[in-house]
């Protein structure tokens, strides 16, 4: 079981987390102070949980992957709790990475590797796309 904390700053509303790893997180509620929007953590979940598991694909694959930056765009209801309706990654991926392996590799994350997906999937409209550029 793993196991992450949270603690009030005491200083407006804002909160430090600790990851697994260790790390902190800075957590803030409003525009009072730097940190994190905690609604946005949850689609930068996803986006970094996807992520991590293309760059793995496509390393096992040999691909020239030299950079990868995922674009995240959603709606939320416009009424309290404000809850999520939809998600869509677009991954820009850079380097020398044949299309069909990265389209794959996304999929694959998405659909069967990415927990955050998996606990999404059946409340969130979850899409993605693939963009390409070559870093010659």
């Amino acid at each position: 079981m793993g196991e992450v904390t949270l603690a009030w700053t005491g200083d407006r509303l804002q909160f430090v987390g600790q990851t697994g790893y260790g790390d902190a997180i800075l957590v803030g509620g409003n525009i009072e102070g730097p940190g994190a929007k905690p609604s946005d953590l949850l689609p930068l979940s996803l986006a970094a949980c996807t992520a991590y598991d293309v760059v793995e694909i496509l390393r096992k694959q040999r691909q020239g992957l030299r950079e990868l930056r995922v674009v995240i765009s959603f709606e939320q209801d416009p009424d309290p709790p404000w809850t999520f309706r939809s998600i869509h990654l677009r991954f820009v991926l850079i380097g020398s990475v044949q299309e069909h392996k990265a389209r794959r590799a996304v999929e694959l994350a998405e659909s069967k590797h990415c927990s955050v997906a998996a606990t999404l999937r059946p409340v969130v409209r979850l899409t993605h796309d693939v963009e390409l550029h070559d870093a010659s």
